[in-house]
Formats: structure tokens, sequence, C-alpha cells
């Protein structure tokens, strides 16, 4: 694989964001989690000396010292960078494609931060992943070995994070961008900007930029759950065990469709529903967006000089008023940029994700009321992973990759119904023009491969833990209850704003999540947790 602008630029990039999975907004004011017909890869199930897997089971991981990306990436607290800076990393071989076993490869990064306590005490492997479905795993795995370092998981578990197929410094990666295009918000979901001829013409980018239009056609989360089976196995673990943050919910309730009899342990934090085809999930995410705008209005309108004003109920109106502006008369920020309508949207979204950020939103939209975007660019520019120097990740056009493989498509008819639904569910982000009509990944190489409703009716499964808050913006806690009802597992409530739970420091999740991990132990029907 050549080495692109994009594994260049992801080395030095300090900005990244990773509790929270990738979502983007589109002109229509849509919102897609980040989050067809079954896969047709052998069956799940089957031994893997049956199926032809062992090449690739039974490999050893040669960990050694890691891209220095791993550290840079990090959020700048001694702590942190000392934890990413003890990780080792590997390089994992999957076959590109499942049916074609003597084919292509492909090679996953992997890092690994070894268990600190006695090697007899060792259990084996927790694999995390942050969601996205874009976002690195390989940087955030030492970030929960941080977070966690001192208590019972870190001591018997070796924290591993692994790239999956497509993302981060997984190879090949997907790239489908130069910089200037995402600065002029280039479009990436599939309720962008599109038109039929850039619908075409991003498939024709991504496999230039990825290397070549087979790995489009093979991102899927069936097959990110097929290489965790491999991953597993090359750790040397008997069984899984997995912490999941949002799409990662998605990835772990997959697997346990898959391969149950090869769970120890999963938890599931800010689940994505698995009952809900495409078109209801969107809806479901776009209404806790305008519901968490709702908590947010509440709170502003207690702070000094509310940009929203005292009164919450007309705080959809103001913001319709701030931002529609900008459809047709884009700000220019103190670096250049045009701000136009999706770049201040993302940036208000980007800060509802947890109320420790709502004070940023208010700075951001006061600032928007003097005709100055910068505080709500700053906002967008994390949310996406974008260095002082103007470089970005690749991690949403990952997501768009990956989303392309596992969404339903719709017909031009559908995306104007679901634009319109989506716009009366979240109006103080409709735009006030037409919903678009070219679903963007009508012409991908291959046909969707996830399937819904998943990881229903499956026997075997051991015991589950869900979390999930309730003021979750963007995976609402109807999709948590959802989930465990549907996996059987059990629900550990946390009263709160905020998506995703386990890294962030909560003595009361991190209890429950150490019991469950180490001592399989549940919490308690209907136990609860607080911010």
């Amino acid at each position: 694989m050549r080495d692109t602008p994009m594994h260049s630029r992801r080395k030095d990039d300090e900005r990244r964001r990773w509790a929270k999975p990738a979502w983007a907004l589109a002109a229509a004011a849509s919102l897609l989690v980040l989050a067809g017909c079954t896969s047709a890869t052998p069956n799940a199930g089957e031994d893997a000396t049956a199926t032809g897997l062992e090449q690739f089971m039974e490999q050893e991981l040669d960990f050694g010292a890691c891209d220095a990306s791993i550290v840079s990436a990090q959020p700048p607290v001694p702590e942190l960078v000392a934890v990413a800076e003890d990780a080792e990393c590997a390089m994992l071989t999957v076959p590109m494609d499942y049916d074609d076993l003597d084919g292509e490869t492909i090679e996953l990064a992997v890092t690994r931060n070894a268990a600190t306590g006695d090697a007899d005490a060792r259990i084996g492997s927790v694999v995390v992943n942050p969601g996205g479905p874009g976002i690195p795993s390989t940087t955030f795995s030492p970030l929960v070995a941080a977070l966690w370092a001192g208590g019972p998981v870190t001591e018997r578990f070796d924290i591993v994070g692994f790239d999956p197929r497509g993302v981060g410094l997984s190879r090949p990666a997907i790239n489908c961008y130069t910089d200037d295009e995402r600065d002029a918000d280039a479009p990436l979901s599939a309720f962008g900007e599109w038109t039929e001829g850039s619908a075409r013409d991003i498939v024709d980018k991504c496999a230039e930029g990825s290397g070549s239009e087979e790995i489009l056609a093979h991102l899927g989360t069936r097959d990110a759950v097929r290489d965790m089976d491999v991953l597993r196995s090359a750790l040397g673990d008997d069984q899984l065990t997995f912490a999941g943050t949002s799409y990662g919910t998605r990835l772990g309730a997959v697997y346990a469709e898959m391969f149950p009899q090869n769970v120890r342990a999963l938890v599931l934090d800010g689940a994505v529903d698995p009952l809900m085809d495409t078109t209801e999930r969107r809806i479901q995410a776009t209404a806790g967006i305008q519901a968490s705008f709702q908590r947010f209005a509440d709170f502003c309108a207690t702070q000094a000089d509310c940009p929203l004003g005292p009164d919450p109920a007309q705080a959809t109106a103001v913001a319709q008023e701030l931002l529609r502006p900008l459809v047709s008369e884009p700000l220019i920020a103190a670096d250049g940029r045009e701000v136009g309508f999706l770049a201040a949207g993302e940036g208000i979204v980007s800060g509802l994700y947890s109320e420790a950020t709502w004070p940023a939103i208010i700075a951001g939209l006061t600032g928007l009321r003097a005709g100055q975007p910068d505080a709500l660019l700053a906002l967008r520019d994390g949310y996406y992973g974008r260095s002082d120097t103007g470089e970005y990740t690749d991690a949403f056009e990952a997501t768009f990759a990956i989303n392309c493989l596992d969404e339903e498509r719709l017909t031009a008819e559908e995306m104007i119904a679901v634009g319109e639904d989506l716009n009366e569910v979240a109006p103080f982000l409709d735009p006030g023009i037409p919903p678009v009509t070219q679903d963007g990944c009508e012409f991908w190489p291959a046909e969707p491969t996830l399937g819904f409703p998943y990881a229903t009716d499956i026997d075997g499964l051991p015991e589950v833990l869900v979390i999930s808050a309730t003021g979750d913006p963007v995976t609402p806690h109807e999709g948590g209850i959802s989930l465990a009802e549907t996996l059987g597992a059990r629900l550990l409530t946390v009263d709160g704003n905020q998506h995703g739970t386990i890294i962030s420091r909560n003595p009361c999740v991190d209890a429950a999540v150490a019991d469950y991990l180490v001592d399989l132990e549940l919490p308690d029907e209907g136990a609860r947790c607080a911010f």
C-alpha cells in the first residue's frame, strides 16, 4: 500500500476526541449515527479448520514499538502520555474477503497495554472500541488503560485496541478527500449535498485514495466482527472479553450473534438499537439531539447573558434565527474559512455530547450572535480531528465508507420523506431548504451486508452488561433499553447528559464494569449510577 497523504498527516494530529461516535450533519440537517442482506461469508459458527481460517487464527502477534502517533494523539496529560508510551503494537493479518482466503490480505493495527499485576493472576485481554465506526482504537486503548489504571481490570487484563479494516493505522486505510475539501464541508454521510455525479465520483475518489475499489467492498461490520474473532485467537484468548462504546455496541452485538460460543463478557456502552432499521434509527437519534439541545437550553437560561435568551421554550426559534442566515451568507472566521450552516450546526452538536462542554456552546453562540464564528468552528474542528495546521484525520471518511456497507440505501422519494421527518424532530437544525434527494452511497461497489434487525434470538450467549445514560444525545436511552432486552442483558442506567460512560471516571460505573469484567458479577436489577 502506497503512503498516501492521509498516512503522513495522521501522525501529527493531536486533537482527536475518541469518546463519541462519528456523526455528520447534512445540508438537510440530518444526522447519521456513525455508526441489507445477510453476509455471504462462511458460517461464523464453524470451526476454523473447516473453513481454512487456521492460517489466520493461529498467527502470532509480534508486538514491538508503536507508531509515534499513538503517543501524540493523546490529550496532553502526563499520566495519559506515560501509559501510551508503555503501549506495544503489532499488525494482525486478515483476509480481505472471507470468501477468498487465498486472496489479498489486510493488515490491522493492534495496540496493547500489558496487565500490571502478577502474571499468574492475568485473566486475558479486554478488547476495546470507541465507536465511529471510523474512530481508531489504537489510540483509544492506551487512554482506557490510563483511566482505568490502578484498578482490578488493568491488573488482571491486557487492554487491547485494534483499528478496524479501513481505519486509522490499518492498511489499507480509507482516504477520500484532501484537507481543503474537508475545510469546504465535503459530504461525509449519505445525507450530504450529493448529486448523481458526485455520488458516482466519491467511489473513484475513495478507491484512489485507499488503494483499490476492492477494499471499499469489504468494510462492513460483519467483516470487522470476523476480524475480531481472528484477533481473539491471535491474542491467545479462548473467549472474547470486549468493551465497546456507541458503534462499538454494534460490533459487540453482532459478535454475540455470529460467535456466541466465543463470548466471555461484553460491556456495551451508549447503545445503538439493533431492532431499528437505518431510517428509524436516524429519526430516533436526531430526536435525541433535539432533546439534548433543549436540556442545554434549560441550562443556558440559568446563566447570565444566555445567547438563546431567558425563555427555554424559545430556544429553537432563536437558534434558527442565528443559523439559517448562514445557509446563503456564511461568516468568515479569523483564519479565512467560511462558516456556513453546516459547520456551525456541527459545532453545536459536538458540544452536546457531554454536559461538561455546554459552556463552550454558550461561548460559540455568543460569538455567532456577534458575527464571530470562531468558537463554534473550534468545536467543529475538535469534532473532526482537525489540527491547528489544517490537517484532518480520516476517521469520518472511514465512517462514511463503512456506513455505506452497513446502512440501508434510500430512493430519492425516501430521502425526501426522511429529510422532512428529521427536520420535524430536530427543528433547531432545520435549514429551511428542501431535503436532499441523492443517497451518497447509491453507487458503492457492494450492497450492504449488515441486515436489520440484528443480534436477535441468540442461543447460548453469556450474561452481557449494557450501560445507557438517560440524557445520551446521540444514542438515546431507549436504544440501550432495547439492546438489553434483545440480548437478555443486564442494564445499568446512568442518570446524566453524556454519550459514553466507561471512560468518564465515574466511580459507580467503574466499579460495576470492574466487577463484571473481572468476576462476571453483574449489578443488581434496576441499578443506577449518576454523574
